[in-house]
């Protein structure tokens, strides 16, 4: 493996440093990040650090350090879970369902053969490697690699209609680099199944909630198409803003334990029909806040973009027509 094209020391960013040359290189030796990490990677490619902004303390908020995710029992009567699912995705826009009758061995196994993906041979897994999903399976780093500013510590494999993306994360410098930067799912809805090992913080107002995992749990979000926020710098489309597509990221894993996480994505699959705010959220006094938009439409422009925040969201507003 090419590891020694990839420039792991510099003290001037500007020197001796072509950002796309490095994506290049990373992305065609077929490394990835588990690639760097096997031989006993000791410090962070230049490729993979980020600001200072963007690599914050691994710390909870310390403003409001009771902050947590909302909790939906499903063995409850149905009204009680509906108001909780509600509150939850008009607050925080993020919480973990229990008892939800999926068994415990089943989610182990889940996680297990996902990690043991990330642990076969390098030249077994690099069979899978590319970006392709034109035969239902990509493996690869970082899915705007040739896109954002700094790379993610993460590798990631994507599987149509399946878990997608498992994200075994190893960090010997993780205040250097974040395991995935904050960003929002340009999707209907995320149910994340998640390993022990923490890192994902979800942002609420101006605190970042550091997520506890239920090892018997499963983490739900909001996503863009969904969304209905009430504040206006966390918004939905359809919902008119009702509900709460929030930010979100993985702190870097500092630990040999992978952090394993495997996201489904509901969305349509009918993408091109035109979707917006439904007429029952919409009135006199609350406006449509978005122009109707396609699925396909809005996948192709997030995807063109570096990955973060709401910015594909904002460009379809009414005031940006």
């Amino acid at each position: 493996m090419a590891i020694t094209t990839i420039t792991t020391t510099t003290t001037n960013p500007g020197q001796h440093y072509n950002r796309f040359e490095e994506a290049k290189k990373l992305d065609e030796s077929k490394t990835r990040v588990k690639g760097l990490v096997d031989p006993g990677l000791t410090t962070i490619p230049h490729i993979l650090h980020h600001p200072p902004q963007n690599s914050p303390n691994p710390k909870p908020s310390t403003r409001n350090p009771k902050l947590s995710l909302p909790i939906v029992d499903l063995s409850s009567t149905r009204s009680t879970v509906v108001d909780q699912i509600r509150h939850a995705a008009s607050t925080i826009g993020f919480f973990q369902i229990i008892n939800h009758d999926i068994p415990k061995i089943v989610m182990d196994l889940m996680l297990s053969s996902i990690k043991s993906f990330h642990e076969l041979p390098d030249t077994t897994r690099m069979q899978c490697y590319g970006r392709d999903m034109s035969h239902g399976v990509a493996y690869y780093t970082n899915v705007d690699l040739y896109k954002c500013k700094e790379a993610n510590w993460r590798d990631s494999l994507e599987v149509c209609l399946g878990p997608t993306p498992p994200e075994p994360e190893y960090a010997p410098e993780p205040e250097l680099t974040v395991g995935l930067k904050w960003h929002t799912d340009p999707v209907g809805l995320t149910v994340l199944l998640v390993n022990e090992v923490r890192g994902l913080q979800v942002k609420h107002v101006e605190d970042w909630i550091d997520v506890k995992p239920d090892p018997s749990g499963l983490i739900v979000n909001i996503g863009d198409i969904l969304q209905e926020a009430t504040c206006d710098f966390e918004e939905t489309m359809i919902s008119n803003d009702e509900y709460k597509s929030v930010e979100h990221r993985v702190l870097a894993n500092p630990s040999r334990e992978p952090r394993v996480s495997i996201p489904v994505f509901f969305t349509s699959r009918m993408t091109e029909n035109m979707y917006g705010p439904l007429s029952e959220v919409v009135s006199p006094e609350k406006p449509a806040a978005y122009r109707q938009f396609t699925i396909s439409n809005f996948m192709e422009k997030y995807y063109s973009e570096e990955l973060r925040g709401k910015s594909v969201m904002n460009a379809y507003k009414v005031s940006n027509i």
